[in-house]
Formats: C-alpha cells, sequence, structure tokens
C-alpha cells in the first residue's frame, strides 16, 4: 500500500455550476483566500460548447471523494490563482483534470507551472498533452512511425482551399478542441460547398485552423490504457455503434451525438464494452494502441479513438490523454465504462491512476 500523501485536485468546472454557492466553491473556500470568481465572470461567450470539456460539480467532487478514500485532498481550480495556490498548499503530488480555456497550449499550463515550481502530476507532460490537441502534429508524429491514421489537410484560411486537394466525403473539425467540439452532424461534407461552408464556420466560430480529414467509412472504437513500460494495459475496447443513431444521421460522433441526442433521460444504447470484435482485429487495435502511447509518450493513463478504413484497418482518430471521466455509468463516459469491464471500480480506476503517477515520480512517504 502506498503512503498517505496530500493530494492537490486541479480541474476546470463548468460555468453553469460555477458561482459561489457551489459545493466545489465552498470546499475549497475553506482553504483559500477567495474563490476566482473574477475569472468566471470574464469568461463570455455565444458558443454553447465552450465549456464541453469542462467538469461539473459532481464530477469534481466524484474524484475528491475517491482520493479521499486513501489520501488528503485540497481543491484548488485552475485559474490565475493556481500558482500562488500551488506554493501555499504545497501538496505532494497534485491530481490534474483541469482542461484549461483559452489557445492550444491549455491543456498543457497547469502541467507546465507544476514543471516549473518542481511539483508531481498525474498525466502527460505539457509537450505531449500539447501535440495531442492539436490533432495534425500528434497525426504528422504518427505517420512517420507508420501508424495508420486518415490523410489531412489544415486549412488557416478560406483562401488555401483553392490549393487542398480534398477526397470527399471528409470531416471538418477545429484543429485543437476536444469533447467532439465544433464537430457536428454537417461536418460530413461531401461536395465543395459544403467543404467551404463547414471551413468558414470553423474558422469564424471557433477562431483557429480547420482540421479536413478523410472520411473513414468502417467501424468506430475508443480504447482506454493505464500504467507506464511494464504497468502498462488495455481495458476492454469499447465500439461506439454508430449504427445505432437516429435514421438519417451521419455515421460521426459528433458533438449531437455525443452531448444532444444521447441523454440519461432518454439514451441512446450506442456502446458495447467490450466490443464484439474478433481476436485478431482485437490484438491489431491494442497493438495499435500501445504503440501510439508509447511515441506519443503518454503517462499514467489515455484514450484513443480509432475508426476503420475502407480495407478494415484500424486509423488513430485523436489522443485524449485527459479522458473524460462522469461518475454516473448512465452518461456513457467511455474510459470509466472500459475500466469497469477490466474491474475497476470508478473509485479504484482513480486511485489506480494515482497510484501509476507515484510510481512514476518515485514518492516514498508524505511531505506534509
Amino acid at each position: 500500500m502506498l503512503p498517505r500523501l496530500h493530494v492537490a485536485l486541479v480541474y476546470n468546472m463548468k460555468k453553469e455550476n460555477a458561482d459561489e454557492d457551489s459545493a466545489v466553491a465552498r470546499e475549497e473556500e475553506n482553504g483559500k483566500s477567495e474563490v476566482a470568481v473574477a475569472t468566471r465572470t470574464k469568461l463570455q461567450t455565444t458558443r454553447p460548447d465552450t465549456y464541453a470539456e469542462w467538469d461539473s460539480e459532481d464530477t469534481i467532487l466524484a474524484v475528491k471523494a475517491a482520493l479521499e478514500e486513501r489520501h488528503t485532498v485540497t481543491m484548488i481550480e485552475a485559474s490565475e490563482n493556481a500558482p500562488q495556490r500551488f506554493l501555499e498548499v504545497e501538496p505532494d503530488i497534485v491530481f490534474n483534470i483541469a482542461e484549461g480555456l483559452r489557445g492550444p497550449s491549455r491543456e498543457a499550463q497547469i502541467p507546465a507551472i507544476l514543471d516549473m515550481l518542481g511539483i508531481p502530476y498525474t498525466g502527460s507532460d505539457p509537450v505531449t498533452l500539447g501535440i495531442c490537441l492539436d490533432k495534425s502534429r500528434a497525426k504528422e508524429i504518427l505517420s512517420h512511425y507508420k501508424i495508420p491514421t486518415s490523410e489531412f489537410h489544415v486549412i488557416n484560411s478560406i483562401d488555401e482551399l483553392r490549393h487542398a486537394h480534398v477526397h470527399f466525403p471528409s470531416v471538418v473539425k477545429p484543429l485543437h478542441e476536444g469533447s467532439s467540439k465544433g464537430i457536428l452532424n454537417a461536418s460530413v461534407v461531401r461536395t465543395p460547398q459544403e467543404l467551404r461552408t463547414q471551413v468558414e464556420r470553423v474558422l469564424t466560430d471557433y477562431d483557429e485552423p480547420a482540421l479536413v480529414e478523410k472520411f473513414l467509412p468502417g467501424r468506430e472504437f475508443t480504447v482506454a490504457l493505464m500504467g507506464n513500460g511494464p504497468t502498462l494495459r488495455v481495458f476492454p475496447i469499447v465500439e461506439i455503434r454508430l449504427d445505432k443513431l437516429p435514421a438519417g444521421v451521419n455515421s460521426l460522433y459528433s458533438y449531437e451525438a455525443k452531448w444532444v441526442l444521447d441523454q440519461p433521460d432518454h439514451p441512446i444504447e450506442m456502446y458495447d464494452c467490450p466490443a464484439r470484435i474478433d481476436a485478431g482485429l482485437e490484438a491489431l487495435i491494442k497493438e495499435i494502441c500501445v504503440r501510439t502511447f508509447q511515441v506519443l509518450r503518454c503517462r499514467d493513463w489515455c484514450r484513443i479513438d480509432l475508426r476503420l478504413d475502407e480495407k478494415g484497418v484500424p486509423n488513430i482518430i485523436e489522443l485524449n490523454p485527459l479522458p473524460g471521466i462522469l461518475p454516473n455509468p448512465d452518461d456513457h463516459s467511455s474510459y470509466p465504462m472500459a475500466a469497469r469491464a477490466a474491474g475497476y471500480s470508478y473509485n479504484k480506476m482513480l486511485q489506480a491512476v494515482l497510484d501509476e503517477a507515484v510510481l512514476r515520480t518515485n514518492i516514498t512517504s508524505s511531505s506534509s
């Protein structure tokens, strides 16, 4: 059994939960001078998906409760006040679930601060987090290592479309977003006009380049991994059953499919875990995911999304080194779903992630 540690849980909370009366705010208030309400007040948006990557109050408190079974936990919001809070709290290790807000470096910002301060933390380092959030950079590295990923173009302006030889159908998505942000049912494009419309939408609404990928027609899977080096293991594969989507909806795990169509009060049974696939395909998917985890230098945990091409070859869609971890099984969060299939309760899953980070960083006792 690893020692009882002082763990700082660093998080971003969805805006609709981010008020002074929330349980998370009250919890953090117990240990610091003030909640960063001013930061939240400044965050204005016209996009409904702006905070899709951030965690709900229920998720944050569930993570805290899981860690508190074995450790002392202090809450720290990933705001402008976070660096000072880390210095005040002096945790043994940080459990990082903070997604950040602005720019392609947002997932890397808290880990970079922790590296500067010399405080160990769970999960991947800033370089890996930045590369994985910029889908094209990750795909370039995977291509170098001969790991299958669909052909793509990065479009920085409408004028660039004139020189891009795009094959149809393709999928248009923001270059560095997660949680299916900006990926709509209409993102599958089959004509030059549809392509132009969707690229304009991404450039305008997200103020970032558009990634245009060849549409892969096969089945879609997501794979949860945990560990490092010899402890790295692959949990049972989840298949996203896109054939269960309503008639007329594109075969795409879009924002609508993930967050609108599939709701606890009207669920779509579109997840098989373990996936119903033959042993050969299962072995190939797991091999590709392990290689991808290693090539991108992920640490502790990651969820990797794949899709089969027209020849049935698994292609990497993207990596999620900060995977979603909604605690309610009815929310169909894929990483906890795969962990449950591997025999981990929600609490044991999170404790195991922390254990991996403690072993990796060679923490032997609490400094508190």
